[in-house]
């Protein structure tokens, strides 16, 4: 190929792009061949029988897992990280809310709900969504074992023993078992923690996830459950990023809350002239 190098990247002919891209596309189709496959191993697995009851606070009051459905069959829940220690939500799980906010009336009419569910109490949870513009409900979970159940929260004597169970997997010292005396916290997690408004270890008693289930018969069941690099997919800012020529292209904590932003606030004019 005769190409040349423009900062560390080569450039070519429309013609040898094309036939670069092409190769590219079937690597996309067997990966979108296999993605297709997974979701419908997730569809196949078996579901769990829902046994304890779970009470959570909403905007309508008191409410059980089953009435979260709001009369749909399925039910999808974002273990959204606001402890109750918290003065805001963390901001990675704000950056995810804020793609999956307006698929909400679509899924609502797909027979799914999607509901957002914290540690926090209701009030905090309230006030939060206000500022974001939000329009997802969103529960507390506050008084119920629901999140440490769902592993998308452990107690300070889960952390100080290491006793952390979390993407399936039980840990032992690890970023999300950090000894409460140890000086070694990374940059960034004092950055993102203080952004919440509480300290490292605090911060990391929260955990993100995501949860499924299904009402049938009157009864729930937990269908599937994913956590970690496994909400990529639902971060839909990377999926964006992934696309673009330079990809994630990160360097240390880049994104802020949207109402965050100084150097850049996006105007109608920029994006409608």
């Amino acid at each position: 190929m005769s190409t040349i190098k423009t900062k560390n990247h080569k450039v070519a002919s429309k013609e040898e792009w094309l036939a670069a891209r092409l190769e590219l596309l079937k690597a996309e189709k067997e990966l979108t061949k296999r993605s297709d496959e997974l979701a419908k191993r997730r569809q196949e697995l078996p579901w769990v029988r829902i046994e304890k009851e779970y009470r959570f606070d909403t905007d309508e009051g008191k409410a059980s897992l089953a009435d979260l459905f709001k009369g749909r069959s399925q039910l999808l829940i974002y273990h959204f990280m606001f402890g109750p220690e918290y003065t805001a939500g963390c901001p990675n799980c704000s950056a995810i809310a804020d793609g999956f906010n307006g698929s909400v009336v679509h899924l609502a009419n797909h027979d799914v709900m999607l509901w957002a569910v914290s540690l926090a109490p209701l009030e905090k949870l309230q006030a939060y969504k206000k500022r974001m513009g939000w329009i997802f409900p969103w529960a507390s979970s506050h008084d119920s074992d629901f999140n440490y159940d769902f592993d998308a929260s452990i107690t300070k004597e889960q952390q100080r023993i290491g006793d952390v169970e979390y993407n399936f997997r039980k840990s032992g010292v690890s970023s999300r078992s950090v000894d409460v005396e140890s000086s070694e916290v990374p940059e960034d997690g004092k950055k993102i923690a203080a952004i919440a408004g509480t300290d490292w270890q605090t911060y990391i008693r929260q955990m993100p996830g995501m949860s499924a289930f299904a009402l049938e018969d009157g009864i729930v069941y937990h269908t599937y459950s994913a956590y970690a690099r496994g909400l990529d997919v639902l971060w839909s800012t990377y999926q964006w990023l992934d696309r673009a020529p330079l990809g994630r292209n990160e360097n240390g904590l880049w994104f802020r809350r949207h109402d965050e932003y100084d150097q850049y606030k996006l105007e109608s004019k920029d994006c409608c002239s």
